[in-house]
């Protein structure tokens, strides 16, 4: 590697810390803003704009539900969910997954207090209901309906002053569905003017107090493509080094919304509408939530922060007794992409897009969600077949891949000793071509194309098991299988591996925390191991002493870059390097040394070919 190399680089690592810095400036940023500017619950809704790119726009006027009147509730059950429906709204209160627990410690010696905790509720700790019908007075009123339970569902009704009346029925299926249907009627003898209509998809929360809501975001699918707007988007985030001005609504969509969701990193509330009958637009808007149980109200704690998601239709004019119906498959349930792939294959809508596996580092050339998606359904084939639990999965897989690339590398780690042994000659050419650049490269190609040795086969397993790495990072971020999956010291493989925190250290702004610097193990390994792999790995002939201890920081920098990241990829990148120091070892210790032909006068008795010795 050349200085211009080292500086590239280097530059490229201090890019990497000032991101890592900005976007902890984002975040408090983000909490500022949530707390000057607070969101109502419900709003009065406007026509939808022309425009079809996301617009800056004041809060709505704020329209709460009447709560002098009683709260109707019903609760069902299919096993795998609880369902409270609500007549305040006339929609879903909260949907409470039965299999998931609400609050996973990622600390070893909280996992065992944390057993009895609470089941994982969508839809926390707001006061809008999902499928809820928002667009001004004319469709809200006092906001409150009529509950019947019907055969396998809730039926909602609603009429108004003017003769308009709303009909909901809900009906419950698997796969965390929901089948609604709603009835708009005008069933007076004049016509009606409707304005837009929003139909709340639900609202995206942080799922504990230790969950800053970073994940969160407001997705919509146009028919071939999901599009993912997160939290830090309204906080006036932006791409690259662009920052704006917070933002409190997004829209887009021009009548080819096919579904919308709310999501956070492992859970999301999805619409989806008929394919041939798609929204005009999606609509999103940040709430302020209450904050979290024993948390208080300090001052320094910024309220949790969630993205309230709706599907928008048209204003319209309904003409004197008629009306119409909209269609509505509602999922609410884990980011499970087993689950969520066969509901897009049954519906045809891509609901897979979900696990946004084509989003930041995963949308690389579409490679990450390649990997991601072969990788997760190679996990869950091994971890279904072995029954092994999902760290000692993550080992089995990564064993399995290396054992694919074993050829390639060995080869590479041959290629790279004779690349040592043509030290002397490569550097004899330097000193005698050093006035001529030009003849020097040509010398060089000459003497590796003699030597049958490749210079660039030493990064080639590196290049080609790079995507898989980035499919380990983009599938992580969202696999629900790894919430809370122990392996060994691990209480979450999907968190870091926190065993106690020191709390007397604050100073490094990248990897500390309000409570002080976390004692992440999995990294630290990861970190020697690939410092152990690097002193094993010979240096390009030619590279000088500066750059190779330039080189040496390189495990370092990961440390810091993933220190905070899952344990499951420190996990996985820690076992494939001690798989890559052990076939070091094994290809050099069993592959014998052979002689290799020289450009010129031998220099250097190892290089002289065995007919030149006898000779």
């Amino acid at each position: 590697m050349d200085k211009t190399g080292i500086i590239v680089i280097s530059l490229c690592g201090a890019l990497l810390v000032w991101w890592f810095v900005e976007q902890k400036k984002v975040a408090d940023q983000q909490a500022q803003y949530a707390a000057a500017h607070p969101v109502a619950i419900a709003a009065t809704g406007t026509n939808a704009p022309s425009a079809l790119t996301p617009v800056n726009t004041a809060p709505m006027p704020v329209t709460v539900f009447d709560t002098n009147a009683p709260e109707q509730t019903l609760v069902l059950t299919n096993g795998r969910a609880r369902y409270t429906f609500t007549s305040r709204g006339g929609g879903l209160k909260l949907i409470e997954l039965l299999d998931y627990r609400q609050t996973v410690s990622a600390r070893w010696k909280d996992s065992v207090t944390n057993a009895a905790a609470a089941v994982s509720a969508l839809n926390a700790r707001t006061t809008v209901p999902a499928l809820a019908i928002l667009g001004g007075e004319s469709l809200i009123g006092d906001g409150n309906f009529t509950l019947t339970q019907t055969a396998g569902g809730v039926r909602m009704e609603k009429s108004f002053p003017n003769g308009l009346r709303l009909v909901k029925n809900f009906q419950l299926s698997s796969n965390f569905l929901v089948n609604a249907s709603v009835r708009i009627e005008n069933t007076s003898s004049q016509p009606l003017n409707l304005p837009a209509q929003e139909f709340v998809v639900g609202t995206a929360t942080p799922m504990d107090v230790d969950d800053n809501g970073q994940v969160e975001g407001a997705m919509w699918f146009n028919g071939e493509t999901a599009v993912d707007q997160p939290l830090s988007w309204f906080a006036g985030g932006g791409m690259g080094c662009t920052r704006g001005a917070p933002r409190s609504e997004f829209r887009a969509g021009s009548n080819n919304v096919i579904w919308a969701a709310a999501h956070n990193q492992f859970f999301a509330m999805v619409a989806m509408t008929p394919t041939n009958l798609p929204a005009q637009q999606i609509v999103a808007r940040t709430v302020t939530l209450p904050r979290f149980q024993n948390v208080g109200t300090m001052t320094n704690v910024a309220a949790p922060q969630g993205i309230q998601t709706a599907l928008e239709y048209p204003a319209m004019t309904l003409s004197a007794n008629s009306g119409f119906d909209r269609q509505i498959v509602f999922f609410a349930g884990p980011k499970e992409y087993r689950v969520l792939a066969q509901i897009g294959e049954t519906l045809n809508n891509h609901a897979d897009q979900v696990m946004n596996f084509g989003s930041g580092f995963g949308s690389f050339w579409g490679v990450g969600t390649f990997f991601a998606k072969l990788l997760l359904s190679a996990m869950n084939a091994v971890h279904d077949l072995t029954t092994l639990g999902y760290g000692w999965t993550i080992v089995l897989i990564t064993v399995l891949i290396k054992l694919m690339f074993w050829p390639l590398t060995a080869a590479s780690t041959r290629s790279m000793k004779r690349m040592q042994a043509l030290a002397p000659e490569l550097a004899e050419l330097k000193e005698k071509y050093k006035d001529d650049v030009q003849k020097l490269t040509s010398k060089q190609w000459e003497l590796y194309k003699k030597n049958k040795v490749n210079p660039m086969s030493g990064c080639l397993p590196m290049v080609i098991q790079m995507p898989v790495f980035i499919g380990f990072f983009t599938m992580i971020r969202s696999a629900i299988e790894l919430r809370g999956a122990h392996f060994l010291w691990v209480a979450d493989l999907s968190k870091p591996d926190t065993l106690f925190m020191i709390h007397s250290v604050t100073f490094i702004p990248i990897i500390c925390t309000p409570e002080g610097l976390p004692f992440n193990l999995l990294p630290l390994l990861m970190g020697g191991s690939m410092l152990w792999q690097s002193h094993l790995t010979p240096p390009s002939p030619g590279m000088d002493p500066a750059q190779q201890k330039m080189m040496r920081w390189m495990p370092a920098m990961f440390i810091l870059f993933l220190y905070n990241y899952s344990s499951g990829l420190a996990l996985y990148w820690t076992v494939n390097n001690l798989l890559t120091v052990m076939q070091t070892k094994l290809t050099k210790s069993n592959v014998p040394f052979t002689p290799v032909v020289t450009t010129g006068p031998a220099t250097n008795p190892a290089l002289t070919p065995a007919s030149k010795k006898k000779k």
